[in-house]
């Protein structure tokens, strides 16, 4: 089994530092950051942990080739590779359409750009020239790093939706499906493993993170409140597939939408929040996510990435997880 934590990119970069030691000393395999817009960027805060570690592969969780060039997103994994002896690992995913309009960023061929991205960055991570005319990026034979890169930096596409994760199976090192509910991983990976089979290639060569949102704590009432604040934000902006797994539709967050974004009560929101929707992470006592991450490894997942909200305190969050939950199932 292998064990991740994801984190958000709104802490102060030595909070990751500490949080990165911490989590290397409890036995966590992989430390991935998101590079959101308008927040601290991921690749200095990676850099900062990628040297107060010795063993903690570091990633991205994700960036985008919209606001970040392709020929910038491969310097900037080989480097960062380099910096970290072999230990970077290079997430990338189409990105939010509404965090694009926010600074005037087209979001054309999502799926295609995406795609695309990956295969060039192969190509310059194997130090070959990145000519390349797509229907999204147009190179010439000029496009190649003029340094040689420690290794090709392993890619980890992010994905949703059945068409991006059978290019998870199809061109990538790894994938980050984001499963809400956990239990979703069973409708997951068989796109996954579809797209495997086109390329002619084993699923054990894959490295798919079953990524969960959870909130931990010995006080269940305070865990709970955390994951309820969270569902309460981005509830409404969740797909029709991932509520349909929960029996619930867009209708059903309008009032906490309307609470949230016009009212901007929180509290109100928060209370609206139903117990299916809750179903949406995991939350509670180390015991309770033991026994909902079991039913993700008798699905056959063999890599479990926790996420954002963790617990009202991460710290806390990440010493259950290190030893209560990790040592159950290692």
């Amino acid at each position: 089994m292998k064990f991740s934590l994801r984190l958000n990119n709104d802490h102060p970069v030595k909070t990751y530092v500490t949080l990165a030691q911490q989590a290397e000393a409890g036995g966590f395999d992989q430390f991935w950051v998101s590079d959101d817009l308008f927040l601290r960027s991921a690749p200095v805060i990676l850099s900062a942990v990628a040297v107060a570690t010795e063993r903690l592969e570091v990633g991205t969780c994700i960036v985008n080739p919209y606001t970040l060039n392709p020929a910038e997103m491969a310097m900037m994994a080989a480097t960062l590779d380099e910096l970290s002896e072999g230990r970077f690992n290079l997430g990338l995913a189409a990105g939010a359409g509404d965090f694009m309009e926010w600074i005037g960023v087209g979001h054309r061929l999502p799926r295609t750009t995406t795609v695309e991205t990956v295969q060039v960055i192969k190509k310059l991570m194997a130090g070959e020239r990145a000519a390349f005319d797509g229907k999204a990026l147009q190179w010439t034979d000029e496009a190649y790093l003029r340094f040689k890169p420690k290794r090709s930096v392993p890619i980890y596409i992010g994905a949703m939706s059945p068409k991006m994760l059978q290019d998870i199976g199809q061109y990538a090192d790894g994938g980050l499906p984001l499963l809400f509910p956990p239990e979703h991983y069973a409708n997951v990976m068989p796109h996954v493993e579809a797209g495997a089979k086109e390329a002619g290639r084993s699923m054990e060569n894959i490295d798919v993170a079953a990524c969960i949102w959870v909130s931990i704590s010995d006080d269940r009432q305070a865990a709970e409140d955390v994951l309820r604040e969270k569902i309460a934000y981005y509830g409404h902006a969740m797909s029709p597939t991932i509520l349909e797994q929960l029996g619930l539709t867009h209708a059903d967050f309008e009032d906490i939408d309307r609470a949230v974004m016009q009212e901007n009560d929180i509290e109100k929101g928060k209370a609206l929040v139903t117990e299916p929707m809750l179903k949406i992470g995991i939350y509670g006592t180390a015991q309770d996510v033991i026994g909902r991450v079991e039913k993700l490894v008798e699905m056959g997942a063999h890599h479990i990435s926790f996420g954002p909200p963790l617990g009202p305190d991460v710290e806390a969050a990440i010493e259950a997880l290190s030893q209560e939950v990790l040592p159950y199932f290692k």
